[in-house]
């Protein structure tokens, strides 16, 4: 029986450093049926270049200027031919049997699974943990690593259902893709996957994670960690993730959490805590509330089409309002853990 394709998608945006050590791991795996799409996206760097002359097997994609992760993905997969889609970051490096090891959970999981999720770990210490089974996701809709900057002893090393995988390392299945349709490009880059993923869960998939498949990721290595860039387009799409996928009930809450988190956030920066305290050390306060404001500024812009794919989502919700509350409960995250861990 021949093995099912696989299509890795790997989008890039001069992040040439980071070529080598990903796509040797890639071409290093201990499987056949691999197609690797690398998505360029207006690079200045040389990356095209770079991975022609070193990895001719690579299907390429020269995007004459920057489209962002979503779309870059979604250029991806529309030409994939996969049974199965794997995004990849491209600063990551993946265990010799990492796509082996999602597969093989992937054939063994129901009709109705459509995610997986591995276990990702720090490149700068491979003990700590990056996300282990995927993302938790706040009451506003912000989204964290599961175990993320703890260290990893084995604590999330069953396998079972996840709640949503994170992107930076996630394999989809395609039919479910066709099914819910692919990343949301107006969000340009952060928290497409965490509404991709709400999309999915909406329509009645389900995600198992995978711990024993382990990569490793430098973090934000393209924007970095605090940029402001970063606190703009989270902050924006995390308002629009909201709005697509959260029951009403839900939704009109929601405005609280955001209002509470600000104020932990606020604390933080001022007591050096959390990813607040840590930007403060790059950033000055004025260019993080700006990006903040900002991130409103263009959010608000875009309510009327937003609204209407929210119209589109919940019309196709498979669920009930109860099966999310349950969700956001047993994989929710606090205002405290978002605002004062880094």
């Amino acid at each position: 029986m021949s093995e099912p394709l696989v299509s890795i998608i790997i989008v890039n945006w001069n992040g040439v450093k980071f070529l080598k050590d990903c796509l040797e791991s890639v071409r290093a795996q201990k499987r056949n049926g691999l197609e690797v799409i690398f998505v360029d996206n207006g690079s200045t760097d040389g990356s095209a270049d770079f991975v022609k002359k070193n990895f001719p097997e690579v299907v390429m994609v020269e995007k004459s200027e920057n489209t962002g992760f979503a779309a870059g993905n979604n250029s991806g997969i529309n030409i994939a031919k996969g049974k199965y889609i794997l995004t990849l970051n491209n600063d990551t490096v993946a265990e010799k049997d990492f796509i082996e090891r999602l597969v093989a959970a992937a054939e063994a999981s129901g009709e109705k699974t459509g995610m997986w999720a591995p276990k990702i770990l720090s490149m700068a210490r491979p003990d700590i943990i990056d996300s282990a089974g995927g993302l938790l996701v706040s009451k506003d809709c912000l989204a964290k690593g599961r175990g993320r900057n703890e260290t990893d002893a084995g604590q999330y090393d069953a396998n079972g259902e996840a709640f949503i995988p994170s992107a930076c390392a996630a394999l989809y299945r395609k039919k479910m893709l066709d099914e819910i349709g692919l990343f949301d490009e107006d969000f340009f880059a952060y928290c497409e996957d965490t509404d991709l993923g709400l999309r999915a869960r909406l329509f009645g998939w389900e995600t198992v994670s995978v711990p024993s498949a382990v990569i490793y990721h430098y973090y934000s290595g393209t924007t970095g960690r605090y940029a402001p860039l970063k606190a703009y387009l989270v902050e924006r799409n995390r308002l629009w993730v909201a709005i697509k996928n959260l029951p009403l009930s839900m939704l009109l809450i929601s405005p609280f959490y955001t209002l509470a988190r600000y104020f932990t956030q606020f604390y933080g920066v001022i007591s050096g805590k959390g990813a607040g305290g840590k930007a403060k050390e790059e950033y000055s306060v004025w260019s993080l509330f700006s990006s903040v404001v900002r991130a409103y500024y263009d959010g608000i812009k875009k309510l009327p089409v937003m609204f209407s794919k929210r119209k589109a989502v919940q019309s196709k919700r498979a669920v009930s309002v109860r099966d999310v509350k349950k969700w956001f409960s047993r994989y929710g995250i606090s205002v405290t853990e978002i605002a004062l861990k880094d």
